[in-house]
Protein backbone atom coordinates (compact mmCIF):
# COMPACT_ATOMS: atom_id res chain seq x y z
CA UNK A 1 0.00 0.00 0.00
CA UNK A 2 1.12 3.77 -1.03
CA UNK A 3 1.48 6.20 1.76
CA UNK A 4 -1.09 8.95 0.67
CA UNK A 5 0.84 10.94 3.72
CA UNK A 6 4.00 12.09 4.23
CA UNK A 7 5.50 11.94 8.03
CA UNK A 8 7.83 14.73 9.18
CA UNK A 9 8.74 15.06 12.86
CA UNK A 10 9.60 18.35 14.65
CA UNK A 11 12.67 19.17 16.75
CA UNK A 12 10.51 18.57 19.97
CA UNK A 13 9.98 14.93 18.37
CA UNK A 14 13.71 14.61 17.82
CA UNK A 15 14.95 15.75 21.79
CA UNK A 16 11.92 13.37 22.66
CA UNK A 17 12.78 10.40 20.40
CA UNK A 18 16.59 10.21 21.60
CA UNK A 19 15.55 10.32 25.56
CA UNK A 20 13.36 7.41 24.21
CA UNK A 21 15.96 5.58 22.01
CA UNK A 22 17.44 2.80 24.64
CA UNK A 23 13.93 1.54 25.68
CA UNK A 24 13.33 -1.60 24.77
CA UNK A 25 10.94 -1.89 21.70
CA UNK A 26 11.28 1.79 21.06
CA UNK A 27 12.58 1.98 17.07
CA UNK A 28 9.94 -0.74 16.33
CA UNK A 29 7.35 1.13 17.80
CA UNK A 30 8.29 4.07 15.85
CA UNK A 31 8.41 2.25 12.63
CA UNK A 32 5.28 1.14 13.00
CA UNK A 33 3.94 4.76 13.44
CA UNK A 34 5.44 6.12 10.79
CA UNK A 35 4.25 3.18 8.78
CA UNK A 36 0.77 3.43 9.77
CA UNK A 37 0.65 7.36 10.13
CA UNK A 38 1.67 7.77 6.50
CA UNK A 39 -1.48 5.80 5.03
CA UNK A 40 -4.08 6.49 7.56
CA UNK A 41 -3.67 8.88 9.96
CA UNK A 42 -6.93 9.73 11.13
CA UNK A 43 -7.77 6.29 11.68
CA UNK A 44 -10.66 5.76 9.78
CA UNK A 45 -9.79 1.75 9.08
CA UNK A 46 -10.01 1.27 12.87
CA UNK A 47 -6.76 -1.09 12.62
CA UNK A 48 -4.59 1.34 14.94
CA UNK A 49 -5.30 3.05 18.33
CA UNK A 50 -6.28 6.40 16.66
CA UNK A 51 -7.72 9.11 19.18
CA UNK A 52 -8.10 12.87 18.81
CA UNK A 53 -7.36 14.51 21.34
CA UNK A 54 -10.49 17.01 22.88
CA UNK A 55 -9.28 20.55 23.58
CA UNK A 56 -6.32 20.67 22.23
CA UNK A 57 -5.26 23.33 19.94
CA UNK A 58 -3.62 22.87 16.30
CA UNK A 59 0.14 22.59 16.78
CA UNK A 60 0.11 20.99 19.84
CA UNK A 61 -0.35 17.11 18.81
CA UNK A 62 -4.13 16.88 18.36
CA UNK A 63 -3.96 13.15 17.59
CA UNK A 64 -2.65 10.49 19.87
CA UNK A 65 -0.81 6.99 18.50
CA UNK A 66 -0.44 4.60 21.01
CA UNK A 67 1.76 1.99 20.20
CA UNK A 68 2.29 -0.56 23.22
CA UNK A 69 4.17 1.53 25.80
CA UNK A 70 4.73 4.37 23.71
CA UNK A 71 2.47 7.08 22.50
CA UNK A 72 2.79 9.69 19.57
CA UNK A 73 1.29 12.82 19.64
CA UNK A 74 0.79 14.25 16.06
CA UNK A 75 -0.87 17.26 13.89
CA UNK A 76 -2.13 16.31 10.28
CA UNK A 77 -2.03 19.66 8.08
CA UNK A 78 -2.93 18.78 4.08
CA UNK A 79 -1.04 15.65 3.45
CA UNK A 80 1.92 15.84 5.75
CA UNK A 81 1.66 14.60 9.46
CA UNK A 82 3.74 16.34 11.96
CA UNK A 83 5.34 14.23 15.12
CA UNK A 84 4.95 16.23 17.89
CA UNK A 85 6.05 14.24 21.07
CA UNK A 86 7.09 11.02 22.06
CA UNK A 87 6.69 9.68 24.75
CA UNK A 88 6.71 5.98 27.32
CA UNK A 89 3.26 5.75 29.06
CA UNK A 90 3.54 7.64 32.56
CA UNK A 91 1.01 9.57 34.45
CA UNK A 92 2.85 12.52 32.92
CA UNK A 93 2.54 11.83 29.68
CA UNK A 94 -0.32 14.25 28.42
CA UNK A 95 1.59 17.01 30.71
CA UNK A 96 3.06 19.95 29.23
Amino acid sequence: MTSAFSVRTTARFERDARSLERQQGFEAAFTRAVTALGVDPFGRTRQHDILKLENVPSGEGQYRFRVGRFRFLYDIDGQVVFLKHCRLRREDTYRR
